[in-house]
């Protein structure tokens, strides 16, 4: 079995819980040290880190996280439609980010807030959250790291004006969490509530390209003069 790839983070939970076993151990009762060392095996598998198989295909969109579709329908935000996508992180998957599709991180902006359970729609306006916008081939794709019930600190390690590659590992959410995708209305999109997706490597919509939007908003300009 080859060695799956960690969050530092795991390591550093993991050696303080075992170090703390050993007194427990020694001025408790030799039973109470398992507490703490099953802890520390929690941690190290879940800050795993898995490495993933990346679509190639053009205009594809990979999921952000790993976890669960709880919504994939065309909302609108700031007066423009846009196709939005949820998917909800439990405690037993892997929790570290990716980006959705190449391009440049435009804007980074971290909002605080409540600790909702992710799974309440309202968590997505109301909870501590990252808020990204990525843009790339004309297109700009918006991804929002959530905090949960039990997430207190979100990571994102990009800084405004950094190349990102599609499935590029970006940062993490600590916990049960959520990330939500915001992209084109017009987006193919690939996945339905209740799906199953893998950070990186599930592609969600497949985003057509720029030209072919303003050649089609041009055809429609003109179909409407006629």
């Amino acid at each position: 079995m080859g060695h799956i790839p960690m969050v530092r983070d795991g390591y550093l939970y993991a050696l303080a819980l075992i170090a703390a076993a050993v007194p427990v151990g020694w001025f408790a009762q030799p039973a109470w040290s398992l507490v703490p060392l099953l802890l520390a095996v929690f941690f190290l598998w879940f800050f795993r880190d898995p490495e993933r198989d990346v679509p190639d295909a053009a205009g594809a969109v990979v999921s952000p996280g790993d976890g669960k579709v709880t919504e994939a329908s065309i909302v609108t935000v700031g007066g423009e439609k846009q196709a939005h996508i949820s998917i909800f992180l439990s405690v037993f998957d892997v929790h570290v980010n990716r980006s959705p599709i190449a391009g440049v991180v435009r804007e980074v902006r971290y909002q605080r807030g409540k600790y909702l359970n992710a799974m309440n729609p309202a968590s997505a306006e109301q909870n501590e959250q990252n808020i990204v916008r990525v843009e790339g081939d004309g297109q700009v794709v918006v991804f929002k790291q959530i905090a949960g019930l039990l997430a207190r600190r979100i990571v994102f390690h990009p800084k405004v004006g950094d190349r990102l590659e599609r499935g590029q590992r970006v940062g993490l959410i600590k916990f049960g969490s959520r990330v939500d995708v915001l992209l084109d209305a017009a987006a193919v999109l690939q996945v339905k509530v209740g799906d199953r997706v893998w950070g990186g490597a599930s592609v969600l919509a497949y985003l057509q390209p720029a030209e072919d939007l303003v050649g089609a908003g041009h055809s429609s300009a003109t179909e409407g003069a006629r």
